[in-house]
């Protein structure tokens, strides 16, 4: 059991990012929820939270009013093995008005930021030739949707 869940909040339309996220990310499943009940009768029998697992992952989605709203200071980083990877996620998340940013970067249809970035890039930043890691780094800083070939073309020094 995962110590820390991260807790999403929506204002009224949690259960419809659940469905969304769980149709992209395989292995997905529902693992509780709760309706609201008297406390909020305007809202009563509809979701107040769900827990539910993306991949493995577990998350928490809270459906709290219109109080507060996302932004890229708490984004999701998903870390793909092959440029298919980066593709089918960047494209899946931007789906119904996602917005693509800069770096791998994007923000979804519910405002939630997210990370797609290939595993094997991060590894060429962290190498010992800081030349190499640089321009694989300067590569990277001009795309939005990474594009691992060119950033491995530039460690490489082509």
């Amino acid at each position: 059991m995962q110590k820390i869940v991260p807790c999403l909040w929506f204002d009224t339309n949690g259960e419809e990012a659940l469905k969304f996220y769980s149709s992209i990310f395989p292995n997905s499943r529902v693992t509780d929820t709760l309706l609201w009940g008297d406390a909020n009768p305007s809202r009563k029998g509809s979701l107040l939270t769900a827990t539910f697992e993306l991949d493995g992952q577990e998350f928490m989605i809270l459906n709290g009013g219109p109080e507060y709203k996302f932004n890229p200071a708490i984004s999701m980083f998903v870390p793909c093995e092959t440029q298919a990877d980066v593709d089918y996620y960047w494209d899946r998340l931007l789906e119904g008005g996602g917005q693509p940013v800069q770096c791998g970067w994007l923000t979804d249809r519910y405002g939630v930021s997210w990370q797609v970035a290939p595993k094997a890039m991060i590894r060429m930043f962290q190498d010992k030739d800081a030349a190499k890691a640089n321009r694989a780094m300067q590569a990277m800083m001009k795309m939005v949707k990474l594009d691992l070939a060119q950033v491995q073309q530039a460690f490489d020094g082509k």
